[in-house]
């Protein structure tokens, strides 16, 4: 079906909204109702045909007394899912009051089968039914989404004389409205749609990065897809079609599986509903979520492995609850986030509490696959704060150790400011693969694209630019080409590592004794109470012993001689001065930031 076909359909839908819902619904409230009945309509009119067959099936499996139905019914159904109610769209249509039309309503979706109930419960469609009902709308919306001016079923609708009166909606047509009615939604409730949407723009170009530098080493087999923050599935299904759309173009043929988990119930209905509508039974199985499916706190995956991986992570979001259901940072055992290296047996990867996103990113990285020709790729987005947030050996810095020291970052992109719904602030793709190509071994590329866009006419939210195909492609031809140009820096690994050495001068104060060594208590007045003179004798804290220790200045540890301090001090003691402090723990970056005292190069 053509394009313009497809959105006359996403506009008969759009305009079910304002018939029926206006008085009802606040407009960014219209999504509630479209979208479940939209899934609703296009279920029904999919498995219309095998209605009779399969309550025939039905009933035989009950007068068997089989308990376990699930697959004999998706049989008989021809689908992934069923309804084993004796009703379909079209007989409520005829109902003589509210109240029965209400009953059998409901009658009709508790029939369902078990994947298509759980779509229902996530978007809370069954607490839509009594204002409905109340309002005599529920009526009304059936009869406009039967309605002979759409045909939302894969088979075409004749006229009389045997002619096409409306061609047949196949999956990915109707997948395309669904998507676009989503879209719109999402651009209804701007301020909400950057937690769950990622713009289209955005997203294909993240799908390019991933796939463009081993178009020509794809070979004909399956690959797995994954998301580990999954919003309404849109990274996932474009992947998908990146990467069959380049396999052919390539004589090869792929057969894709996808795995995502989202924990927000609206958008994991959504995300599953148009894997359904798509034809995409078992995919829509293999997408986990709910308030209780956290891919932190509840790895939905935790022996998979995956080829390509894509996600937006939340960002600034606290995962303070999930942290606590983990054991808290002490008892936090789990093998993604507490890993083996550097010799570490218990190396930490946890964040700060306050921020988790670069834990989605730790999440990818085990899952990994190291056996295989291409290995895995994996292109994340995140903000500036993963880029230097975390002291060094905190988890932020443990994390970019980690990658560094193993090789796996290819390039960051910076991208346009404003490219998101909900936030103005910079945002970087991450790129990253363990398997580089030789020629980015060791190296790291940094890419500002933040210049390469086209304005928006009109502003979605704070989204008023986007990614022509052109820039698109401009941003792929320079992460292809690893040259360097003034948009395309190239480090090699070690320049994103320092060391941190906290630089303390003796404390100097006027009127103190030289020779003698001050109590912590004395130092404490000193300190709250004495005046800075950079020409006094240093305050003296501790006097080691002959033999006991080294001169060593850079810990503040001077040579004196005997008489020079109170008690007795052989000649070569070494006296602590207040004020100095040993080299610290190594900590990455991905900026060139100017550190002043607190660090030095490594």
């Amino acid at each position: 079906m053509e394009q313009v076909q497809l959105n006359w359909i996403a506009n008969f839908i759009w305009g079910i909204a304002d018939d029926v819902l206006r008085d009802l619904y606040v407009r960014g409230k219209y999504r509630d109702v479209i979208l479940p009945m939209t899934v609703l309509r296009r279920l029904d009119a999919v498995i219309e045909p095998t209605k009779q067959a399969l309550l025939d099936m039905k009933s035989s499996l009950d007068k068997a007394g089989i308990v376990h139905q699930d697959q004999a019914l998706r049989q008989a159904a021809g689908q992934a899912f069923y309804n084993t109610s004796k009703f379909t769209l079209r007989d409520l249509r005829a109902r003589a009051s509210q109240q029965q039309l209400k009953a059998d309503f409901e009658a009709y979706l508790d029939g369902f089968s078990p994947n298509v109930q759980e779509i229902l419960d996530n978007f809370e469609f069954r607490n839509q039914i009594p204002r409905l009902s109340k309002a005599d709308a529920l009526g009304t919306l059936i009869e406009k989404f039967l309605s002979p001016d759409i045909n939302l079923s894969p088979y075409p609708v004749k006229n009389g004389d045997g002619s096409v009166k409306h061609p047949g909606l196949d999956n990915h047509g109707m997948g395309t409205v669904f998507e676009e009615l989503v879209r719109r939604f999402n651009e209804e409730n701007n301020e909400e749609a950057g937690e769950h949407w990622t713009p289209r723009d955005a997203v294909k170009l993240m799908a390019k990065l991933i796939f463009l530098p081993i178009a020509d080493e794809i070979e004909s087999g399956t690959y797995l897809l994954y998301d580990g923050a999954c919003g309404t599935g849109g990274m996932l299904t474009v992947a998908e079609e990146t990467l069959q759309k380049l396999a052919e173009t390539h004589g090869k043929q792929v057969a894709t599986h996808l795995y995502g988990q989202e924990i927000n119930a609206e958008t994991y209905a959504i995300c599953k509903a148009d894997l359904l509508l798509k034809g995409e039974g078992d995919a829509a199985d293999n997408i986990i979520g709910g308030p209780e499916h956290s891919t932190l706190s509840n790895d939905a995956f935790p022996s998979r492995e995956f080829d390509f991986m894509l996600s937006n992570p939340p960002y600034g979001k606290s995962w303070k609850s999930d942290l606590e259901r983990m054991g808290g940072k002490d008892g936090l055992k789990d093998p993604r986030f507490v890993i083996e290296h550097a010799s570490d047996p218990e190396y930490s990867l946890i964040t700060r509490s306050s921020d988790g996103q670069m834990l989605f990113l730790a999440n990818m990285l085990s899952k990994m696959k190291h056996g295989t020709r291409l290995g895995s790729r994996i292109a994340e987005v995140h903000n500036g704060s993963s880029l230097f947030t975390g002291d060094a050996g905190q988890g932020e810095s443990n994390i970019r150790r980690w990658i560094i020291e193993n090789d796996w970052l290819e390039a960051i992109v910076a991208l346009p400011l404003n490219m998101f719904y909900n936030t103005g602030i910079a945002t970087y793709i991450w790129v990253l693969s363990n398997r580089k190509p030789a020629h980015r071994k060791g190296k790291a590329q940094l890419i500002d694209a933040t210049q390469w866009f086209k304005p928006l006419r009109k502003n979605l939210g704070k989204k008023n630019c986007e990614l022509s195909e052109e820039d698109i492609k401009r941003i792929c031809d320079t992460f292809l080409a690893f040259n360097e140009t003034a948009q395309s820096k190239i480090f090699p690994n070690a320049a994103f590592g320092y060391w941190k050495v906290i630089v303390e001068r003796p404390l100097r104060l006027k009127g103190v004794d030289p020779n003698r060594a001050y109590t912590p208590k004395e130092i404490k007045v000193l300190k709250a109470e004495g005046q800075v003179d950079e020409s006094a004798p240093p305050v003296i804290k501790k006097i080691h012993k002959s033999g006991k220790a080294e001169p060593d200045p850079l810990r503040g540890w001077f040579p004196i001689d005997a008489g020079q301090a109170r008690g007795p001090a052989p000649t070569g003691s070494v006296p602590s001065v207040v004020g100095a402090a040993p080299r610290g723990p190594m900590a990455f970056a991905f900026v060139r930031a100017n550190r002043a005292a607190l660090s030095t190069a490594a």
